[in-house]
């Protein structure tokens, strides 16, 4: 498409997917910026993710790197995986648990009651069925982060889409993610993306300077 479109334009043409769009925003000067390895997640309607190394992004000879939402959830028993069937094809990706819509289909799961991602986040002060709903949610994105620390070991951890102005995720993660990565302790920092909703269209900007 990139070729076509160049061809029909007559000038450069770069294309690429909005979570590698993130990445490059966020670590050519934004969260990520100064560290080597970025590993950037947006966390809203879908799941996805971006990867960057020293400034540039990480595709991959299938252009496949940073696929994070179409693996199955870590650690997680088959059975919970069956119940989240993937537009994919697949069950139980990360996707089905981490996106904004995985956090309404775990709240449905448990209490048989429809809400959007919003109300669950707003009722989880005061409402136990919605605390107990986030909590899970914290511990299925400890889970994913986990794994992705495992085999790439990123110098950060940069969160974007709607769940990533969860602020009590960040404590949250700090306690949990030691639970899943080998060893027993992680210290790689998580941070909310600086640019928020901005970053994906900055990181197209960017990707038009040839990064």
């Amino acid at each position: 498409m990139a070729a076509d479109l160049s061809h029909l334009l007559e000038r450069p043409v770069g294309l690429t997917n909005d979570a590698n769009c993130l990445a490059l925003s966020e670590a050519s000067d934004g969260a990520g910026q100064g560290y080597k390895v970025v590993f950037a997640a947006i966390l809203g309607t879908g799941c996805g993710a971006g990867i960057t190394v020293n400034g540039h992004l990480l595709t991959g000879p299938n252009g496949l790197a940073g696929e994070w939402g179409h693996n199955p959830l870590a650690w997680t028993p088959q059975a919970e995986l069956n119940r989240r069937p993937c537009f994919c094809g697949r069950l139980g990706c990360n996707e089905t648990f981490l996106s904004g819509t995985g956090l309404e289909l775990t709240h449905r799961l448990l209490w048989a009651e429809q809400l959007d991602a919003r109300s669950i986040v707003e009722r989880s002060e005061n409402d136990s069925h919605a605390t107990r709903s986030l909590g899970d949610y914290a511990d299925h994105l400890a889970r994913g982060l986990a794994a992705v620390i495992n085999v790439l070991d990123p110098d950060v951890i940069v969160l974007g889409g709607g769940m990533s102005n969860v602020s009590a995720l960040y404590g949250n993660l700090a306690t949990r993610l030691p639970e899943y990565v080998l060893g027993g302790e992680c210290e790689t920092p998580i941070r909310q993306a600086m640019h928020g909703d901005s970053s994906g269209v900055r990181g197209a900007a960017w990707l038009g300077l040839g990064n």
